[in-house]
């Protein structure tokens, strides 16, 4: 260690001897590889284990029978400071044929040549972004030369893992096995969902029809919540969101395996602790049939702006090529929705379905929507209250945690898409620490 640092004194002082500028980063380099290759020598140390002591040969195996040691055997572990070697005891049942490195599960790299360090970063690197561009990450901020498929076998691993955790949260939650979480008071919890397509490979849409008659869908739903806690407002009444308050939860999957993936969340949140209950969704009819299923004491209400979407659409309809026409019919009526005057807008989409019979369908479709949400709509009643109209943190938490698969050139399968959104829900929602060290307890 010593002529290591000397060498790099050497190095350093060569470099300033030299005409010019001093190439800073040339240098940085330069020691970074070093003190490396200096870490890893030190780590090959550490991880040349002994033959095991006479009465420690023989290991119990998972059948029932004996293991007994056989030799030491070595295998190269890429750990944060370069490649190392791991020399070990290896063990055999001559039962059942089954090796063992005890030491393997000791160091936390069995089945695998990647320190725990290495697959933690791989594991940041791989949810933000393409997987070749966290192998590029990787090799300029560690010095590591990781191949792509290594970030994306790696990111996906953990992603099962933590979907494998969630799985087993899921059955106590339908067993009403939850332990009831302890704490304070919460004022107001809100639960939001949401869906939205990820492009899949072919095989994963077979049999699905798409958007277009005719056509092959190409896309799968991953449905996604997210729960949060609201304590104040501003100086005008408006809502605030408590800073980091917000834990998502996604997945492709049906509307009831995602209900109670959401329920168990909010029920962790702190549900049963909150003081007023608030599910807020567009008007989707499997929003508000999970909603009432599983948080039915909740307050429901439709985001304002996607109820003026449609208020919007039908203009369109209304007026087709008249702009000025829309904006004034929809200025009219969204003062109507703006104060919750739903039974006047209803009556008034019917009468117009009376007189415009080519548009007839059109109207009454859009009638019954807000017949059906009128309860959902008294937005007066729920800004005095304090609370949220607009779903705007779901819709962000769609491109965030789900724009991630959505980029150019992206194709997955369900399996790899469900272990990334895992992984993405985990690190953005606070929880990856945790669950980094719960998992090998």
């Amino acid at each position: 260690m010593a002529r290591e640092i000397e060498r790099l004194l050497g190095l350093v002082l060569r470099a300033g001897d030299r005409s010019g500028p001093l190439d800073l980063e040339a240098v940085e380099m330069a020691v970074r590889s070093s003190m490396h290759q200096a870490g890893a020598a030190v780590l090959d140390q550490l991880l040349g284990f002994d033959p095991p002591s006479a009465e420690q040969r023989q290991r119990p195996c998972a059948c029932g029978h004996t293991a007994r040691y056989v030799e030491m055997r070595s295998k190269p572990v890429l750990t944060a400071v370069g490649k190392a070697e791991c020399v070990r005891p290896y063990y055999l049942c001559e039962h059942c044929h089954r090796g063992q490195f005890p030491v393997d599960v000791q160091l936390d790299v069995e089945n695998t040549e990647l320190s725990p360090g290495v697959r933690r970063m791989l594991a940041a690197v791989g949810h933000e972004g393409p997987f070749d561009r966290g192998r590029q990450q990787m090799e300029l901020l560690a010095g590591l030369s990781i191949t792509t498929k290594a970030v994306e076998r790696t990111a996906e691993a953990i992603g099962e893992d933590i979907e494998v955790r969630q799985q087993r949260e899921l059955r106590q939650a339908l067993q009403l096995e939850l332990p009831i979480p302890m704490g304070a008071r919460i004022p107001i919890l809100y639960v939001e969902m949401d869906g939205t397509g990820i492009p899949v490979v072919r095989k994963e849409t077979e049999g699905r029809a798409g958007k277009q008659d005719g056509q092959p869908a190409y896309t799968r739903e991953a449905k996604l919540g997210c729960v949060f806690t609201q304590a104040t407002v501003d100086e005008e009444g408006y809502p605030i969101r408590d800073e980091a308050s917000t834990s998502y939860v996604g997945a492709i999957e049906n509307c009831d395996q995602f209900g109670c993936r959401l329920y168990a969340e909010a029920w962790q949140r702190g549900w049963a602790r909150a003081e007023k209950k608030v599910v807020l969704g567009d008007g989707a009819e499997w929003i508000w049939n999970q909603a009432s299923l599983h948080f039915p004491e909740a307050i429901q209400i439709v985001d304002l702006y996607h109820a003026r979407e449609h208020l919007w659409s039908l203009a369109a309809k209304l007026y087709p090529n008249d702009s000025p026409a829309q904006k004034r019919w929809v200025m009219v009526w969204k003062d109507k929705l703006d104060q919750g005057k739903i039974e006047r807008l209803v009556a008034s989409l019917r009468s117009q379905a009376a007189s415009r019979p080519e548009l007839a369908e059109d109207l009454r479709t859009e009638a019954n929507y807000f017949e059906d949400n009128k309860e959902r709509m008294r937005y007066p009643k729920f800004r005095k209250q304090g609370l949220f109209i607009g779903s705007g943190v779901i819709e962000a938490g769609c491109k965030t945690v789900l724009g991630r698969l959505k980029q150019s050139g992206m194709f997955w399968t369900v399996r790899g898409a469900n272990a990334i959104i895992a992984l993405r829900c985990c690190q953005l929602s606070g929880k990856f620490e945790d669950y980094w060290e719960a998992r090998t307890a």
